[in-house]
């Protein structure tokens, strides 16, 4: 029998030992519509998990990323893009520990939102309305049918490493030996590489990168809300 949850904690060293980290993405329906409706109640489940390790619901911070455009990677031919963003959420006073939570429960309240916004497992990165992601969360370590920590392709897709690269260009993600932005630009130097587009900030979601400009995007188009 494999160890449990709480018997694969590694004592990390890059900082997000601390933190947990949530992908999502859509691009079925309307996109931007269902990642706004998403982003209170993705804030209420990480205060709900926090309660259930017996911390107080504002022991985590949560920071977002802005909204990026990406196009779809696998899956089949013809997907319309993605919008994608990440979630970080690390506690507010960087001396506390963080400790306790059970990632299989929060597993269960992302699919359990996942399907309230519609989204049905045909196929392997197939499109689909609402995909949520749980990239790391604090120390855990583990390789289950069900859930893989820290996320096992997190460090080969731009739609993830460009969030995190604007949340914290320094932020060493779990498993890597550089930061998130260097990274990400070595992704991108490879042949065929799409970069992600940054979005601007808009009411609901204000966040965008700090070198953003109106009205561009890497393939020369008017950005589009």
């Amino acid at each position: 029998m494999g160890a449990s949850l709480a018997d694969q904690l590694l004592a990390g060293s890059d900082g997000t030992s601390s933190s947990l980290a949530i992908a999502l993405g859509a691009n079925l329906g309307d996109p931007l519509a269902t990642l706004l409706a998403v982003r209170p109640l993705l804030e209420r489940i990480v205060a709900e998990t926090v309660r259930a390790a017996g911390l107080p619901a504002d022991h985590l911070r949560c920071r977002w990323s802005p909204l990026f455009r990406t196009a779809p990677v696998g899956g089949p031919p013809a997907q319309p893009p993605y919008l994608n963003a990440v979630l970080v959420a690390a506690p507010a006073d960087p001396r506390s520990p963080l400790g306790g939570l059970d990632p299989l429960a929060l597993l269960g309240r992302l699919q359990a939102l996942e399907h309230r916004f519609g989204r049905q497992r045909h196929e392997r990165w197939g499109p689909r309305h609402l995909d949520l992601d749980l990239l790391w969360c604090g120390a855990v370590y583990c390789r289950t049918p069900g859930l893989e920590l820290p996320h096992p392709r997190l460090l080969e897709r731009g739609f993830v490493l460009a969030p995190l690269a604007a949340i914290d260009p320094n932020l060493v993600p779990p498993g890597a030996s550089t930061a998130a932005a260097p990274l990400l630009a070595a992704l991108l130097g490879r042949p065929g590489e799409i970069p992600p587009m940054a979005l601007p900030g808009r009411s609901g979601w204000p966040e965008q990168r700090s070198d953003w400009a109106p009205n561009t995007d890497p393939h020369g188009a008017p950005a589009a809300p």
